[in-house]
């Protein structure tokens, strides 16, 4: 279920820019995902990397302003 949290929550990245901008600002996956959980979703840092690896993105910032090429539209 909890992985199931974290796909909601790059769904909702890809339809918010808003929350897009605030989590690209987020520096560490430990931090980003602390504050997805304040924010309401329940997921661990390994639970997210899962998600990303099957996924294939990277939480990398790319470009200027950096962004992340994480959220799914």
């Amino acid at each position: 279920m909890a992985k199931k949290n974290a796909e909601n929550f790059l769904i909702a990245g890809g339809e918010n820019h808003g929350l897009r901008a605030k989590y690209d600002a987020i520096k560490s996956m430990e931090d980003f995902v602390a504050t997805a959980n304040t924010d309401g979703y329940d997921f661990t840092v390994a639970e997210f990397n899962d998600v990303l690896r099957e996924s294939g993105d990277s939480f990398d910032l790319i470009g200027n302003p950096a962004k992340r090429q994480i959220w799914w539209v």
